[in-house]
């Protein structure tokens, strides 16, 4: 069943827009297909609202982390996940390490954190 695209209003309109997101994670579509592109403007609107309501810390990578994580209802163990171990989540929750490139890729894709975010300057613990 396809959704109708619209501008989303509204945290419903959002929750709703996220659960059709959602849906196509684990079998992405074909880019340039009418469902790839149906992925990318739903993926387009769902950052417009995000920006709108839930503006991310600047400058600070280990900020936008957990501001990602209080947003999305995640744990240090679900970062633990994304970064491959329990001591890196906490070594970067702890402002003992900084990300690699590697891993502010993958946050940036499966935890839909812009990329300016993850790259800023960490500030001295």
């Amino acid at each position: 069943m396809t959704m109708h695209i619209h501008i989303l209003r509204d945290e419903a309109d959002y929750q709703a827009t996220l659960a059709d997101y959602e849906a196509f994670f684990d079998n992405q579509p074909e880019p340039g297909s009418e469902a790839g592109d149906r992925f990318e403007l739903l993926g387009l609107l769902l950052a417009k609202y995000e920006e709108d309501h839930f503006p991310m810390p600047a400058d600070d990578p280990v900020e936008a982390i957990r501001f990602a994580m209080e947003r999305q209802g995640l744990s240090q163990s679900d970062l633990s996940e994304v970064l491959g171990s329990r001591s890196r989540a906490s070594e970067v929750l702890n402002r003992r390490r900084a990300l690699s490139v590697a891993q502010i890729r993958k946050l940036s894709r499966e935890w839909r954190i812009p990329v300016q975010a993850l790259i800023g300057e960490p500030q001295a613990a």
